[in-house]
């Protein structure tokens, strides 16, 4: 339990969804009452800069889920604004902001969010995403009951570009079913860094 979160989630307004601007700069102020303390703050900004990061609070998961659940909670009767926010949280890049987004993804449905949850994910990359986000968001997602998508539709995904290759691989690693189909697409995936590659190695020793 965070008391100091709670104490400035209490004493907000819900009047902030209205606007993503007030939104964000909100959500800026409950990611910072979220951090179990300063000393947290040096790791923080060391892993900002090294992740490609705009910014990095330092706040825990918990704390994460706790601000969607406010979220989810006042935005229930105009889902679409919610809907809206994801690309402004995207756009802005601080790890806290990739973590809601994936939060609002996975607990939107499809005709809340105007689209099918895992294209809205997928518009939303630029040239470079961090693939630990990205996992635990497609991870998010799954669990939520939003299903991995089918083989045919990961080939495709495959083929736009180097990245989505990289990041269509690691979603056939969250879908845990059988890659005997996937394999090429396993195989060929563009190089990525350690996490990447250990996850490569496992689906292929999976399908021996």
């Amino acid at each position: 339990m965070n008391v100091k979160l709670d104490q400035f989630l209490e004493q907000s307004s819900p009047k902030v969804l209205k606007s993503n601007r007030r939104c964000l700069k909100f959500l800026s102020g409950a990611y910072a009452a979220g951090n179990p303390g300063m000393i947290a703050r040096p790791r923080a900004d060391i892993t900002a800069n090294q992740g490609g990061f705009s910014a990095h609070y330092g706040c825990p998961d918990p704390e994460m889920r706790t601000i969607a659940s406010w979220l989810l909670t006042y935005g229930k009767d105009k889902p679409r604004r919610l809907a809206r926010l994801i690309p402004a949280l995207w756009r802005r890049h601080g790890r806290e902001d990739l973590k809601l987004a994936g939060l609002l993804l996975a607990n939107l449905s499809q005709q809340q969010l105007g689209e099918d949850p895992w294209m809205a994910l997928i518009h939303l990359f630029g040239k470079q995403e961090p693939m630990e986000i990205i996992l635990e968001i497609a991870e998010e997602m799954n669990r939520s009951g939003h299903q991995v998508p089918d083989d045919e539709w990961l080939i495709a995904m495959a083929q736009q570009s180097p990245l989505w290759h990289q990041v269509a691989m690691l979603f056939v690693s969250v879908r845990g079913s059988d890659y005997g189909g996937l394999r090429s697409l396993i195989v060929t995936a563009p190089g990525g860094g350690e996490l990447f590659e250990r996850i490569r190695v496992r689906l292929l020793g999976q399908d021996n």
